[in-house]
């Protein structure tokens, strides 16, 4: 299977907002994704989130595949958030909800990667997830830097110098 990625809406605002943190870190990721031809996924949760602060069309969508949430989606989220919260999460916010749909949508449609700014949540799910063996898809985390190797989908990252 090729790498490809869903986006979340924390790297898409980093993505085009100069004055984030992770801005340059989430432009890097973009551009080795590019020059990589690695398929970028925009999810219309993704959407949704990014269009409370701003159109969309200030997205580079040209060079995102678009993909719906539907039924088989929203099966796999709610199985997901039962899991979860099966485990005594404690996490009920609205977010968290959305989180679950994206990694679900990732899940479903079998992408290996979500990339992302959200390590107290989405990639914390992820991480769960993987543990227990309910889901294959990782989280990249702008916080941690960038990682020309991030998306070998057998985990090497890699070296620091």
């Amino acid at each position: 299977m090729t790498a490809s990625v869903l986006l979340d809406t924390s790297f898409l605002i980093s993505l085009v907002d100069k004055s984030r943190a992770n801005h340059e870190t989430a432009a890097q990721y973009y551009r080795l994704m590019l020059e990589d031809q690695v398929p970028m996924y925009f999810s219309a949760i993704a959407a949704a989130e990014f269009s409370i602060k701003q159109p969309i069309t200030d997205l580079p969508l040209k060079n995102f595949r678009p993909i719906p949430f539907n039924v088989p989606h929203a099966q796999v989220a709610g199985r997901l958030w039962n899991q979860l919260r099966s485990r005594d999460d404690g996490a009920q916010r609205h977010v968290a909800r959305d989180d679950l749909k994206l990694i679900a949508q990732a899940c479903h449609d079998q992408i290996p990667f979500i990339l992302t700014e959200d390590a107290s949540t989405l990639h914390r799910y992820c991480e769960r997830l993987n543990a227990s063996g309910d889901c294959r898809t990782r989280a990249v985390v702008l916080n941690q830097g960038f990682d020309p190797c991030a998306f070998r989908e057998d985990g090497q990252r890699g070296l620091s110098l």
